[in-house]
Order: C-alpha cells, then sequence, then structure tokens
C-alpha cells in the first residue's frame, strides 16, 4: 500500500518558466476496447474503471491549469516513425507492438487532444529518454520541475520517473492521475520509486501551480 503525504526533498516550489507537464501515452491505442482486445476482459475492469472515474478527469484539470498558467505541456506517445515500423526497438518488434505513423490508434484521446504549439513526442521505447529528444527539449525550455502523469504507472511511466531524476529534473509524480492494471501493481510501482521523485495528488499540483514563484 502507498499513501500520501509523501515526504520528500524533491517537494520544492514550482518556479515560473522552468516548470513543464508531460503527459505519457494517453492515447487511444491503450484506452479503447476497438484498439486494445485485452480491455474487453474482466482484468480490465479496474483499469478502465480508474482511468475514466479519475485518470482522465484528472489529468484534464492538470492540462488546463498549465496553459492557463503558460507553463510547458509535452505528450509522448507510442507510434512509429513509418508505417512498416521498422523503426521500431527490437523489444517492440518481439513484442508485436506496432502502431503506424498517423494511424488512430496512436491519436491522444480526444479529451486531452494536444494543442497546436504543444510539443508531441512519438517513442518506440518504454522509456521516453530513450527513443525520442525529449532531454534536450527540456533543456532547451530550461525546465527544471517536470510533473508526471499517464499510463501505465509501472511501465513507461516508471521509466519516465526514473530516467528524468537520473538526468537531473526535479520529479512530481501525480499518483492520481496515473494508473496500471491492478491497485497492487500501481502501488508497489510507487513504493519502489519514490525515492526518484516527489509524488502526490492533482489538487496538490493545482495549488502547487497558483502559488508559483516568478
Amino acid at each position: 500500500m502507498f499513501s500520501l503525504p509523501h515526504r520528500s526533498p524533491r517537494d520544492l516550489p514550482f518556479v515560473t518558466d522552468h516548470t513543464a507537464l508531460l503527459l505519457v501515452d494517453m492515447q487511444r491505442a491503450w484506452l479503447e476496447p476497438q484498439f486494445d482486445p485485452h480491455l474487453e476482459g474482466p482484468d480490465a475492469a479496474y483499469f478502465l474503471n480508474r482511468t475514466r472515474s479519475q485518470v482522465v478527469p484528472n489529468q484534464v484539470r492538470l492540462l488546463n491549469a498549465f496553459r492557463d498558467a503558460r507553463q510547458n505541456v509535452l505528450h509522448t506517445l507510442i507510434e512509429s516513425l513509418t508505417a512498416d515500423g521498422r523503426d521500431r526497438s527490437l523489444d517492440h518488434k518481439l513484442s508485436d507492438m506496432h502502431l503506424p505513423k498517423g494511424s488512430p490508434q496512436a491519436q491522444v484521446i480526444a479529451e486531452l487532444t494536444p494543442a497546436e504549439n504543444e510539443i508531441v513526442l512519438p517513442k518506440t521505447s518504454s522509456g521516453v529518454f530513450n527513443s525520442t529528444n525529449i532531454d534536450y527539449v527540456l533543456r532547451n525550455l530550461e525546465t527544471r520541475h517536470l510533473i508526471i502523469a499517464g499510463i501505465v504507472t509501472d511501465q513507461c511511466v516508471d521509466m519516465a520517473v526514473r530516467d528524468a531524476a537520473d538526468r537531473g529534473y526535479l520529479v512530481t509524480l501525480v499518483a492520481d492521475a496515473c494508473a496500471t492494471y491492478t491497485e497492487a501493481r500501481h502501488d508497489a510501482c510507487l513504493n519502489a520509486i519514490k525515492g526518484y521523485c516527489w509524488i502526490t495528488d492533482t489538487d496538490t499540483v493545482l495549488g502547487r501551480l497558483r502559488e508559483m514563484q516568478p
């Protein structure tokens, strides 16, 4: 079990123009049963309920708040750079994971559609820092605080948190804006990565944005 509040030395005030939001893999392929047959099984009920009732609504709140505060928003999603997927990682090829460039299933869900000037980074690995230029982009944006939310907690979100921390970012993970396929897996992941980030909830992040230092 994991419980808030989480005391961490990374719990520091956000700073205007040095704080960014990263949404991970919020795309149709993983959230709409028509694209993922696993979502039609009984084991998917928890995941679908959590994403629909909590994760997506909380991410909408985060997205709107970051836009209102004029802070940078980045979206990453699994999508090949080619139609045939020849650019995919070996792991994705062996796992038969291929979302063709521009395909409907690769799109971000409608509720979280990226705005025209927001950054979208397609990746072909679990870790966004491994198959995109996100580190280069974040440094160009002068990002210090990286706020992360997405799916699934114990896979691509986990890797984003660890890799960002290793590269010197102050990472905040928004626990109630993340999900994986069971509550036990979600909590186990939070306990495993709590040394890499400050784990908090949507309401707290929104409050910190309102209090953000110039």
